[in-house]
């Protein structure tokens, strides 16, 4: 629409993607990154000029609250001028991107937003089609209590760690509580304070050794020292959950969520479309 969008846009919008993947963009990929990024920054353009075009009107006062939030995710104000600099931005600069952003989400939620509708059939419907991919296999949740050994240690080094962990494991045999041991000895930072406490989780998820005692276990049980990579394990199995298909309500809200950003996809296409097929566009590369 008579706009130019310079190479110099182009380049810095590459740079930033190309840092945020830490490498270059692959040769056999490249033509295929370019024209996206090219697509992006076109349609970027459309919906900015139709902001403009519908005089979406935006004050100077929810500029400064939008600033406002964005100022609460920083330390101190210096620390947000330290990132306006480093992303090359003046406050002024800053400001307008910020008046442009709530524009288009002004914008946006009148032709994207509104117009994303989930009903219950749509999340039933989606559900039945797509069993499969709700499945849960077996689980296990179990405690232990570390003692660790690095792999730098001397034979001697490893054979206190396991006196160690075997004088805890005995105290346990003899009715104390394992919690209050974790507590007391464990050398794992994560959970020690939990009483140990890792959590559920499947197979594949821990350690070779560590894994195949913990599943071995019944709900209740302790096993005996397991030696793994990070040192020797006592580890209490709490509860075990079989294999299953996890039902429409435990799924609901990620399900939701991810069919409303489907829908959000579709109508910002949609809406884009109309916009490209308003517009002339001419793309000299």
């Amino acid at each position: 629409n008579g706009e130019e969008i310079h190479r110099s846009e182009f380049e810095e919008a590459l740079k930033g993607i190309e840092e945020r993947a830490g490498a270059p963009a692959p040769a056999d990929r490249r033509n295929e990154i370019y024209r996206n990024i090219i697509d992006q920054l076109i349609e970027y353009r459309l919906l900015v000029q139709e902001t403009v075009e519908r005089n979406i009107e935006v004050t100077d006062q929810e500029v400064e609250a939008r600033l406002t939030v964005f100022k609460q995710h920083f330390g101190s104000p210096a620390d947000f001028e330290k990132a306006l600099s480093e992303q090359k931005l003046t406050l002024q600069k800053f400001k307008e991107e910020t008046q442009t952003t709530l524009r288009l989400d002004k914008m946006l939620a009148k032709e994207v937003e509104a117009k994303i509708s989930i009903e219950s059939k749509d999340l039933e419907n989606f559900y039945k089609e797509n069993l499969n991919q709700f499945s849960e296999e077996e689980q296990v949740q179990a405690s232990h209590i570390l003692i660790v050994v690095s792999a730098e240690a001397k034979p001697w080094e490893k054979e206190a760690a396991r006196k160690q962990a075997a004088a805890i494991l005995e105290k346990i045999r003899t009715g104390q509580d394992f919690a209050s041991l974790a507590r007391e000895h464990s050398q794992d930072p994560g959970n020690a304070q939990k009483g140990g406490e890792i959590g559920y989780f499947g197979r594949g998820e821990m350690v070779g050794a560590f894994e195949r005692a913990a599943f071995a276990l019944e709900p209740g049980e302790v096993s005996e020292l397991v030696d793994s990579p990070f040192g020797f394990h006592i580890i209490k199995t709490t509860d075990k959950r079989p294999s299953r298909t996890l039902t429409l309500d435990e799924v609901r809200p990620q399900l939701e969520e991810f069919l409303q950003n489907q829908k959000r996809q579709e109508q910002t296409a949609e809406f884009l479309d109309l916009l490209k097929n308003k517009s002339t566009i001419t793309i000299l590369i």
